[in-house]
């Protein structure tokens, strides 16, 4: 098992900073804006031979009773019960706060290791930095500058003293990764937790909650995943915040790293454009997707219909896509849901035998010729499979470039029917051949070509050595 080092302490002092210099990333949202992390973020680092687990949180408010700074505390308060260390980040350029104190009473409560870390300690004494930050009682304070890397050795040496050297690590299987998108609040967190069994993440009723993308790993039914939580997608046009900005991008690229995305739509709300335009993307992007529409429980038999219907007629362009109607507040129909996750992966990472996808391709061919263009029909010969995630079929003939979007639509859906691509989108690579002798075209050609347009054929060039004297005259018939 690898040791927990965890980092708390009150708001904006530096703790994603150092989240990132630590694992040696960027994973964490960092701007000089107080409460922005909320969620725990995992991360992994490893110092020589020494692996450890980095888990960032967010501004830590022990008295806080309600509202998000509560929730944002209990995430603390179950990583500071789970750490194997606790490292207290405070900010050395502002000084001691009442907050630091109410924060190192609560870890001396916890028995946990700490080290206290005085962030933003660069081109400062540190004999005065650290001073007054002895009076917090937990030991000798440690000055660093999480920005510039200044003394963050020597605290994660202390962190990792005691620790024993870890057995060699077991092969890793493959993972997983399902990233969960949609609008602000429509459950992705509470549906994360429903997956987990537990309070992994703050779902909370108020809109973008959740800021960062954040990965939490499990294991369900022997297989590893990865789920990455997203914030909320809004439109651009009401997206003014720059908080809000990096959040979407952090989104964006979760989307683009994913195995599967599963987009979850809320029952309750009208399905908008915005769900169109983000599914838009997931299928730009080339990644399996699954589609949960949510709080379908607290829906009537009318009002559920009415929700189908706009379904297929706004998300008809991903009919690929299994659609599962489920509570995750309920836990219901979370099962079958995560069946199609595995299936979609599945779909999306297959191997597509060669032989089998040229006979595809005849059938296809002799079941519906491509059109006609001009004098001549594309000539369709061979396929083979060119990529995975998403699954890439490559054909080569002739003329392929004439070939209409129409009869792309119909490989497509012919491909997928065969191969049981359910859940992954298609993409088909027409390469045309080439006649390496376009440009040599026998001189008999170009005579018949000139007959055909009514001018005069040129004369063939007489072969070395059949030329006959210029200037003689030809021998009459009969003369001897």
């Amino acid at each position: 098992m690898k040791p927990s080092i965890v980092l708390v302490g009150r708001p904006n002092v530096g703790k994603s900073t150092l989240f990132n210099r630590l694992t040696r990333s960027r994973d964490a949202l960092v701007a000089d804006i107080p409460g922005l992390t909320r969620d725990r973020h995992f991360g992994h680092g490893r110092l020589g031979s020494k692996p450890y687990l980095v888990i960032d949180t967010g501004g830590f408010e022990p008295l806080a009773k309600d509202g998000i700074m509560h929730q944002m505390a209990r995430q603390a308060e179950q990583a500071i019960d789970e750490a194997d260390v606790v490292v207290l980040v405070v900010d050395g350029r502002a000084g001691i706060s009442a907050l630091d104190k109410e924060i190192a009473n609560r870890l001396r409560q916890s028995g946990r290791p700490v080290l206290v870390a005085v962030n933003k300690a660069e081109g400062m004494s540190h004999g005065v930095v650290a001073a007054d930050f002895h009076e917090l009682g937990l030991g000798q304070p440690l000055p660093i500058s999480a920005a510039h890397g200044e003394g963050v050795r020597a605290l994660i040496d202390l962190a990792l003293e005691g620790f024993p050297e870890p057995a060699a690590d077991e092969p890793a299987g493959d993972t997983v990764k399902v990233a969960i998108v949609g609008r602000p609040n429509v459950g992705k967190s509470t549906m994360i937790n429903a997956l987990l069994g537990e309070e992994r993440m703050i779902a909370f009723d108020q809109p973008g909650t959740t800021r960062d993308a954040i990965e939490v790993d499990f294991e369900r039914a022997g297989k590893q995943y990865t789920l990455i939580d997203t914030a909320g997608l809004r439109r651009r046009g009401k997206v003014f915040e720059t908080i809000e900005k990096f959040s979407v991008i952090k989104t964006l690229q979760a989307i683009e790293n994913a195995n599967v995305v599963l987009l979850v739509v809320d029952a309750r709300q009208d399905i908008s454009d915005q769900d169109a335009h983000i599914a838009a993307f997931i299928l730009e992007s080339g990644r399996a997707l699954v589609v949960a529409v949510n709080k379908w429980d607290s829906l009537d038999s009318y009002v559920r219909e009415q929700i189908k219907v706009a379904l297929e007629g706004q998300l008809a362009f991903i009919d690929f896509a299994r659609f599962h109607y489920v509570s995750a507040l309920r836990g219901q129909g979370l099962e079958a849901l995560f069946r199609s996750v595995d299936a979609a992966y599945k779909a999306a990472t297959a191997d597509l035998p060669t032989p089998q996808l040229t006979r595809t391709l005849i059938d296809a061919v002799a079941r519906q010729a491509p059109p006609r263009n001009g004098l001549f029909r594309p000539k369709l010969r061979y396929a083979h499979q060119g990529g995975r995630n998403p699954p890439l079929i490559v054909i080569h003939g002739n003329a392929l470039d004439k070939i209409p979007e129409s009869y792309r639509r119909y490989l497509e859906r012919l491909f997928r029917d065969v191969f049981k691509l359910q859940g992954t989108p298609l993409r088909i690579q027409f390469n045309v051949s080439t006649n390496p002798f376009a440009d040599k075209v026998a001189p008999q050609v170009k005579r018949r070509e000139h007959r055909a347009f009514g001018k005069p054929a040129a004369a063939a060039p007489a072969r070395p050595g059949s030329a006959k004297p210029a200037g003689k005259p030809r021998r009459p018939s009969g003369a001897r």
